[in-house]
């Protein structure tokens, strides 16, 4: 597909011309790479032992937000942290089209590479969408699941059609107008998604950092990716499931929370009334509270 082909290339050439080629390289110095059908995946793993507790970051978001919280929780767990292909600095192959499968396989590679059996997916947004997804397709892989701000797929759609600009929904254009404006997408996005007393500066500094240092930001390719996938491909998950969602997420405002109890009806739903989009990072001690919970629940 020529817009999947277009990310890549954009990817990659926004890695060879970054503005701080210094900066840039301390940051990918930092982590592993796994080279995967889907693309090259930056990961971070504590190897800690205990139970292992996968991240993924919503981005623009990046593996560096979620560094506080990798280190809060590595004596008690191991901590798995990777970027989604097109997202932070995991480079995605021409191939990879951002479908629920195709994150699902993703994920599973990454498990096989580590060598992780079992595993909580704590992922957040469209990327719990992928997490359902392997849990249904493999379930004997996942422990447990712990999605912040994910509703149903037919929620997703209906805030994608408020949220999202049109253009970036057009294959190709939406490519090119997603790489040309990445910065200002993601410091716009901070000012709606967190609530209006919380100073977005930390996040955005970080985004703003990573995208400069060439970080991917494929936004119009995982909207494009997930448009035609329906909550179809996700029934039948039999995985305890908990969902947080952060109530002052402005975003989010006209979106159900228990939308996705109509799919995943065992799903146990808390609210956290004085955050917005990130609860794991705007809440972290609550969230690392409720997560190992579940997590010694889980097994």
């Amino acid at each position: 597909m020529l817009s999947s082909r277009l990310d890549s290339w954009l990817a990659a050439w926004a890695q060879r011309r970054t503005r701080s080629a210094a900066d840039a390289e301390a940051m990918r110095a930092a982590f592993s790479v796994i080279d995967t059908d889907a693309g090259r995946i930056r990961v971070v793993d504590s190897a800690s032992p205990g139970p292992v507790v996968v991240f993924v970051p919503d981005g623009p978001n990046v593996v560096e937000h979620y560094q506080a919280l990798i280190h809060r929780l590595s004596p008690s767990c191991r901590v798995v942290c990777f970027d989604m292909p097109g997202f932070g600095f995991s480079l995605p192959h021409a191939s990879y089209a951002h479908s629920l499968d195709q994150g699902a396989k993703l994920v599973l590679s990454v498990l096989d590479h580590l060598k992780i059996r079992k595993a909580t997916l704590a992922f957040s947004c469209a990327n719990g969408f992928y997490a359902l997804r392997t849990a249904r397709i493999a379930p004997d892989r996942v422990s447990g699941l712990v999605l912040s701000q994910t509703p149903s797929l037919q929620a997703m759609h209906a805030w994608t059609d408020r949220v999202v600009p049109k253009p970036l929904r057009v294959p190709v254009l939406g490519q090119w107008l997603g790489w040309l404006f990445r910065e200002r997408a993601a410091s716009s996005w901070y000012r709606i998604a967190l609530p209006a007393t919380t100073d977005a500066s930390p996040f955005r500094d970080v985004a703003r950092q990573a995208l400069r240092c060439g970080a991917c930001f494929s936004l119009a390719g995982v909207v494009q990716g997930l448009v035609k996938a329906s909550d179809a491909g996700l029934k039948g998950v039999q995985t305890p499931c908990t969902v947080i969602w952060g109530a002052q997420d402005r975003s989010h405002r006209h979106t159900n929370p228990q939308s996705l109890l109509d799919i995943v009806p065992h799903a146990e739903l808390v609210q956290f009334d004085d955050c917005g989009h990130f609860p794991d990072l705007e809440k972290s001690e609550r969230f690392i509270r409720i997560l190992m919970e579940k997590v010694s629940r889980y097994g």
